[in-house]
């Protein structure tokens, strides 16, 4: 099994190269629904958290009352593929929010973007159709193309104890 410390470094870097996950949420009768999202994962050699700048949906809000997990699985068309599967936070706070908001209007190429360009939030991270999910890996999957494609390698896969 691969540790933490081998795997976060791998699963950001790719993660944070392909931007945009199918992230899948569970509601109260045990059926999925997916949808394209775009996390920004914070790695500090100890810890691995991922962020969500979002909507507070009804849907989603509901979802994650009854199972507050999300699956987040990235793939682009080198067939590199990254996934999480990870328990899930709401903060609705002004200082979590505007803390959120600010990773991704710092956030390095091609991660970060300005929150401003969404036009629901044009309030900004204090306004009602702002909140912030906080995602808490408890198990990595990393797979570069070349192990499906050539064979090389293997998966790197990390579950918490």
């Amino acid at each position: 099994m691969t540790s933490l410390d081998q795997i976060a470094p791998a699963f950001v870097g790719m993660a944070h190269s392909i931007v945009w996950a199918s992230a899948a949420t569970v509601d109260a009768n045990g059926r999925p629904r997916s949808r394209i999202l775009h996390p920004i994962w914070e790695w500090d050699g100890t810890d691995l958290f991922g962020w969500i700048a979002t909507v507070p949906s009804p849907v989603k809000r509901a979802h994650l009352a009854v199972h507050p997990e999300m699956s987040v699985s990235y793939w682009t068309s080198t067939h590199d593929t990254c996934s999480a599967e990870c328990l899930v936070e709401w903060y609705t706070d002004d200082e979590t929010c505007t803390a959120v908001w600010n990773k991704f209007a710092k956030g390095p190429e091609p991660v970060g973007y300005d929150p401003k360009i969404i036009p629901m939030w044009s309030g900004g991270p204090t306004s009602d159709e702002f909140a912030a999910l906080r995602l808490s890996p408890y198990r990595l999957r990393v797979m570069p193309g070349a192990v499906m494609t050539k064979g090389e390698g293997a998966p790197l896969v990390w579950t918490s104890s």
